[in-house]
């Protein structure tokens, strides 16, 4: 009877490129799986190919890796944002800030904002978990304080601060107020992100795709009427 082939023993190095990046890759492998709970040192260095102890060349803790890994979901969020902004039609040169036109791009923006963001939660549950982990450090849990590249998306921003600049559009178009302004992206974030929970992980887990749009665009909607 024949015998399996043995097993390559695991190596102290990494031979084939970037250690950090494919540990990232395993981690964020894991995470897409099982969100962050799924995400051990141990899973992740032996999906790469190396010894336990090899992680710790590039990150500190278990603790340190996954905020790495929750930086590259964070990043992701922001990509699909950007994916459905890049949908939205741009203005004709000389368009008045304050026009009908303006208004209706502003408005288009912000429900390209919610909608990558809720697709996205959809589309990759795990990851979505991960990226909002809560921060290892209590003075990063601002998300204005998260200005970090890793977190951006090809624009350089952040889904926080891709959020943002859809507001400001609608100040600058007149349809949200300048004093009511401030903190507006808590409150446009904390409705969209509820819905989001909602059918990952709550009681609208069972609607289907097009149920789920249909209330994340009148959720938008209500949004856009409400800050």
């Amino acid at each position: 009877m024949s015998r399996a082939p043995p097993q390559p023993p695991a190596r102290s190095t990494y031979r084939h490129g970037d250690l950090r990046r494919a540990l990232l890759e395993a981690g964020l492998a894991l995470a897409r799986e099982g969100g962050p709970d799924a995400v051990g040192l141990r899973e992740v260095t032996r999906r790469a190919g190396v010894v336990p102890n090899a992680a710790y060349r590039h990150f500190g803790s278990h603790a340190e890796f996954l905020q790495a890994v929750r930086s590259e979901a964070l990043a992701a969020v922001a990509r699909s944002m950007e994916h459905e902004l890049d949908a939205v039609p741009p203005l004709k040169p000389g368009t008045r800030a304050n026009s009908a036109a303006a208004l209706t791009h502003a408005r288009a923006r912000l429900r390209a904002v919610g909608m990558g963001y809720l697709r996205y939660a959809w589309k990759e549950p795990g990851l979505f978990r991960i990226a909002f982990l809560r921060p290892h450090e209590p003075q990063d849990a601002l998300p204005e304080r998260e200005a970090d590249p890793a977190k951006a998306g090809r624009s350089g921003l952040n889904p926080f601060q891709l959020l943002g600049s859809a507001l400001d559009d609608l100040v600058k178009a007149g349809a949200l107020p300048a004093e009511r302004r401030p903190h507006a992206e808590y409150v446009a974030w904390s409705a969209v992100h509820g819905l989001a929970l909602l059918v990952t992980d709550g009681p609208l887990h069972g609607a289907s795709r097009q149920q789920a749009e249909g209330l994340g665009m009148k959720l938008l909607e209500m949004v856009e009427r409400g800050i």
